[in-house]
């Protein structure tokens, strides 16, 4: 048989501090603030048909395709509608105010860094035995075994395993410096002679490399990055007073 407990919000209030949230929460705060200020500053206003066509996506996104659905969520998280059109307003704000900021910045960005957005499509088996590992880059480059099943048979991760050590799309940062010059100066697709790194090898298959374009998606992913790093420092260096 179920029980009801009522909660107050002075107890989810007390919860939040106990779960270590509060810096979090200010931070996020303080950059509505901040957002809402820069704004103001720089004249950057909403008008109603965009806030209807993000809360039409937000709905969308959140798969509320009914009344019902809407009102469920709402109530779920214990919002009122007009919470609900303030959410949608700071995520406009927030948007427009990244596209008034950054989106000149982007492009020439993009031709300073596009070396740190090339990705790599790669294969790994890691071996604590060098002589091994020397071993099996042998037999591979002559092919008397292939990649895969040498992955099925000594890598202990049973999700790698079972993708033959497929470690996806990875970018220079996403890989120790030890291995990213050698991998992304291979010739895929390239067997890779065995690196060694804290006395374990690192047998690597470079599949291919994928060279980077500036398209819509790239393009909101660094106008995004832009406006998160500009936003975090303007957080770090904000005075906050907190209510007791």
């Amino acid at each position: 048989m179920s029980r009801e407990y009522s909660i107050s919000m002075d107890e989810i209030i007390h919860q939040v501090k106990l779960s270590c949230q509060i810096p979090s929460i200010t931070d996020a705060v303080v950059a509505r603030k901040i957002i809402a200020q820069t704004a103001a500053a720089e004249g950057v206003k909403i008008d109603l048909s965009e806030l209807q066509q993000a809360a039409d996506s937000f709905r969308s996104s959140q798969h509320l395709e009914s009344e019902d659905a809407t009102w469920s969520w709402l109530k779920k998280h214990r919002l009122s509608l007009d919470d609900f059109e303030e959410l949608v307003h700071d995520k406009v704000l927030s948007s427009k105010l990244a596209q008034h900021l950054f989106a000149d910045k982007v492009k020439p960005f993009w031709v300073e860094r596009q070396l740190d957005y090339v990705q790599v499509a790669m294969y790994e088996i890691v071996l604590a035995d060098q002589d091994l590992a020397m071993e099996l880059f042998y037999a591979l480059k002559e092919d008397e075994i292939s990649f895969w099943d040498t992955a099925r048979q000594y890598i202990q991760d049973p999700v790698l395993r079972r993708s033959g050590g497929y470690r996806g799309l990875l970018r220079r940062k996403d890989l120790k410096p030890e291995m990213s010059a050698a991998i992304f100066a291979a010739k895929p697709p390239q067997l890779l002679k065995p690196i060694v790194i804290n006395q374990k090898s690192h047998l690597i298959l470079v599949e291919s490399v994928l060279q980077p374009k500036l398209d819509d998606r790239l393009h909101s992913k660094i106008l995004s990055d832009l406006f998160s790093t500009w936003l975090n420092q303007q957080v770090e260096q904000a005075e906050m007073v907190a209510l007791a």
